[in-house]
C-alpha cells in the first residue's frame, strides 16, 4: 500500500458506471487516481481521498493536452492508463446517420488513441500499462450494433498493434471485455436508439422497427441480469495490479461464453444462435 501511494493511475470516463467504480476501487487500494469527468458536478461527486477529478472530454485536444501536462508535472510514476470513456449508439447500418457513426468512433476509438499518445511517454518511463476497456461487442457484432461494435473491434485491433509495439519496451497492453454490466450507459443507449428509430423512413421502419425493439429488449434484459459496476471494477483493478497481466480479461459469464463461441462456431451458425436469442424479444405479432 505505501508503494502504491507513490503511483498515479488515470481513469477516463469516471463520472458514472464502471469508470467511477474502478476509480474508487483503485483509490481504495492505495493509488492516486486522476479521474476524468466532463462536468464540475461529476467532479464534486467523485472527489474523495485518493481521487483527484480532472475535467476531461477525450474528444477535445486541449483537455487531452492538459491531462498530459498534469501527469508530466507530477513526480509520481504513472502506473496505468485505463481507457474507459465510451458511448453506446445503436441503429441499423442503413439507417444510422453518418454523423452518429463518426461520433461513436470519435469517442470510442480516436479519443482513446489521443489519450494514449499523450500519456505513452510517461508510461514508457515508468514501465506502466495501458488498460483498454473494450466490450463483448468487440468480438461479436449484434444487429443494430454496427457502429458501436465497429469501434470496439477497431479498439481490439489497435490494442493488439500497440501491445506488439510497446510490450518489448516494458509497457503491457491489456484489453478488458465486459458483457452485461448494470450501468447507466445501457439505459442511455436504449433511449438514443429509440430516438434514432423515430428518424427512420417508413420503409426503413418496416424493415428494422421490430428488430430495433428486439435488440433494445435484449440489451435491457442482459443489463438487468449482469454484474454490478463494482464487480466489474474489481476485474479492471486486477488487470491494473497483477504483476504479469493477461492480454485480455472478460467480465461476466455472458462475455466469456460469447467470446468462446466466436472461436468455435462458423459465421452462419453464430448468425442462427444470435437470431434465436433475439426471437423471443420481438414484439408480439412481429416476424423475426
Amino acid at each position: 500500500m505505501p508503494e502504491r501511494t507513490q503511483k498515479l493511475i488515470v481513469v477516463t470516463g469516471a463520472s458514472t458506471g464502471m469508470g467511477a467504480s474502478a476509480a474508487r476501487e483503485l483509490a481504495r487500494q492505495g493509488f492516486h487516481v486522476l479521474a476524468g469527468v466532463r462536468r464540475d458536478q461529476d467532479a464534486d461527486a467523485i472527489r474523495t481521498t485518493g481521487i483527484e477529478p480532472v475535467i476531461l472530454d477525450i474528444t477535445k485536444s486541449e483537455h487531452v493536452k492538459a491531462l498530459g501536462a498534469r501527469v508530466a508535472a507530477d513526480p509520481r510514476a504513472l502506473h496505468a492508463l485505463v481507457n474507459n470513456a465510451g458511448i453506446q449508439v445503436n441503429g441499423p447500418v442503413e439507417a444510422l446517420p453518418m454523423a452518429q457513426w463518426r461520433w461513436v468512433f470519435e469517442v470510442n476509438l480516436f479519443g482513446h488513441i489521443a489519450v494514449t499518445q499523450a500519456l505513452l511517454p510517461a508510461l514508457l518511463r515508468s514501465k506502466g500499462r495501458v488498460i483498454n476497456i473494450s466490450s463483448v461487442g468487440g468480438k461479436a457484432a449484434m444487429p443494430t450494433y454496427g457502429a458501436y461494435a465497429g469501434a470496439k473491434f477497431a479498439l481490439e485491433a489497435v490494442s493488439d498493434s500497440l501491445r506488439r509495439e510497446v510490450s518489448p519496451l516494458g509497457v503491457p497492453v491489456v484489453v478488458v471485455e465486459p458483457g452485461g454490466v448494470r450501468t447507466e450507459m445501457a439505459a442511455r443507449g436504449i433511449t438514443t436508439a429509440n430516438h434514432l428509430a423515430t428518424q427512420m423512413t417508413p420503409e426503413q421502419d418496416a424493415r428494422y422497427g421490430s428488430l430495433v425493439q428486439a435488440t433494445n429488449s435484449l440489451m435491457s434484459s442482459g443489463t438487468e441480469s449482469g454484474l454490478t459496476a463494482d464487480a466489474a471494477a474489481r476485474v479492471i483493478a486486477k488487470a491494473v495490479t497483477t504483476r504479469r497481466p493477461r492480454t485480455r480479461y472478460t467480465i461476466g459469464r455472458d462475455a466469456a461464453l460469447i467470446t468462446r463461441l466466436t472461436r468455435l462456431l462458423s459465421d452462419r451458425t453464430l448468425d442462427r444462435v444470435i437470431a434465436a436469442n433475439l426471437r423471443r424479444h420481438y414484439p408480439k405479432g412481429a416476424t423475426a
